[in-house]
C-alpha cells in the first residue's frame, strides 16, 4: 500500500498536477471574462441590431407561477431559458476559439523550432576554406 502513497505523491509533486490545477484556475479565470464579454457586451450589442432584444431574458414559460392570496409567490414558473443558453454557446465558441489560436500558435512555434534544429548549420568561413583547399588538392 505504501507504494500506491509513494506513487500518489510522486505524481502530486511532479509539475503536471500543479501545472495543471494552475491550468485549471486560470481557465476558469479565463471562463469567468469570456462570459462577462458575451453577456455584457457582445449580446446587448446583437439585441440592439435586433430590435432591442435583450437574450438572457428570452424564455418560453411552460408553467405559470402560483400565487399565493397575498400575492406572493407559492410556487416558481418553470421556463426554458433559450436566451442564457445561446449566451452559453457563443462563450463556448469564444473559449473554443481562442484554445484552438493557442493551440495553433504553440504547434508553429514548435514546428518552426524542429525545423530550425533539423536544418544543417551553415559551415563556418575556416570549413569552407579546407573544403576549398581540399577540392584543390584533389584536382592536382
Amino acid at each position: 500500500m505504501s507504494k500506491f502513497f509513494n506513487e500518489f505523491k510522486e505524481f502530486a509533486v511532479k509539475g503536471n498536477a500543479i501545472d495543471m490545477a494552475v491550468a485549471v484556475v486560470l481557465g476558469a479565470a479565463f471562463g469567468a471574462i469570456v462570459n462577462s464579454l458575451v453577456s455584457d457586451l457582445i449580446m446587448p450589442c446583437v439585441g440592439v441590431l435586433l430590435g432591442g432584444v435583450d437574450f438572457s431574458q428570452l424564455s418560453i414559460t411552460l408553467k405559470d407561477a402560483v400565487l399565493a392570496p397575498d400575492g406572493s409567490v407559492e410556487k416558481e414558473a418553470v421556463s426554458l431559458d433559450y436566451g442564457k443558453f445561446i449566451n452559453t454557446i457563443i462563450s463556448f465558441i469564444i473559449i473554443a476559439f481562442s484554445i484552438f489560436m493557442l493551440i495553433r500558435g504553440l504547434n508553429a512555434a514548435k514546428r518552426k523550432k524542429e525545423e530550425e534544429a533539423a536544418a544543417p548549420a551553415e559551415p563556418s568561413a575556416e570549413e569552407k576554406l579546407l573544403t576549398e583547399i581540399r577540392d584543390l588538392l584533389k584536382n592536382k
